[in-house]
């Protein structure tokens, strides 16, 4: 009996010893996940290449991001979820309407160009008219999901939106038909052309979300972060960057 009771301290204090460590270490990686936002709004520059650490050459994208500025805290009590909005890229008055007008001025700010909605982070102190730099966001070695609008081609034909080839021999009797769509359909049934039939139309201009790219290098003073690897979007093209 005594044995039994021995045992079942001896368990009852490893598992308040383990409860207590467990809080703790919650504690630490729940100060680690705290962000000031989980992501920037910024602008493509271009693409060039550097020199990683084992003496690689690693093409990647140079994004000026940042600085932003806090126009817009939603809470749960008052939108029904927790939210930052940000506001970059500084736009003139005239052609800026008055409801943005109105918007900007309750956070004391200058008219914005893009305005973006962060969601879904811990929350910290941050207010109306506050300012996010870079630095606050990225760190070298993280990893990002880029968000921009490919680049417009205007109407193209199946060969450039969809990769046709066209027939297998371009002799033989083919004459013309390298570049031809093909068949569509059949005739008195379906009688119709299903949805998503490839064929030629407009193409690019879609937003576009590329994932898992690595931070290189963030350079804070300038506002310049280096992303590994292509983001859709032209040069000067808007990009958000979320973690």
């Amino acid at each position: 009996m005594r044995d039994a009771k021995t045992v079942y301290a001896y368990l009852l204090k490893s598992l308040v010893l383990f409860k207590v460590q467990f809080q703790v270490l919650f504690q630490v990686f729940s100060i680690q996940k705290i962000n000031v936002v989980n992501g920037i709004i910024g602008r493509k520059i271009g693409m060039t290449s550097i020199y990683d650490d084992k003496g690689r050459n690693v093409a990647c994208t140079v994004v000026e991001a940042g600085p932003c500025t806090v126009t817009q805290i939603k809470t749960e009590d008052t939108d029904g979820y927790n939210s930052t909005q940000l506001g970059y890229d500084d736009a003139k008055e005239k052609r800026t309407t008055k409801a943005m007008m109105g918007h900007f001025s309750k956070a004391d700010a200058t008219p914005k160009r893009k305005v973006v909605e962060f969601r879904d982070y811990d929350l910290v102190e941050k207010q109306l008219g506050d300012v996010v730099s870079l630095e606050e966001v990225l760190q070298n070695g993280d990893k990002v999901s880029a968000i921009g609008t490919t680049k417009g081609k205007g109407f193209q034909g199946v060969v450039k939106r969809h990769g046709f080839r066209g027939v297998n021999d371009a002799t033989h009797g083919q004459h013309n038909r390298q570049r031809a769509p093909g068949s569509i359909g059949a005739a008195s049934y379906p009688a119709k052309v299903f949805k998503g039939m490839r064929m030629a139309g407009r193409t690019g201009g879609n937003r576009v979300k590329v994932k898992n790219l690595e931070v290189l290098k963030v350079f804070p003073e300038q506002n310049i972060v280096l992303l590994k690897g292509a983001i859709p979007g032209h040069k000067g093209s808007y990009v958000i960057i979320e973690k």
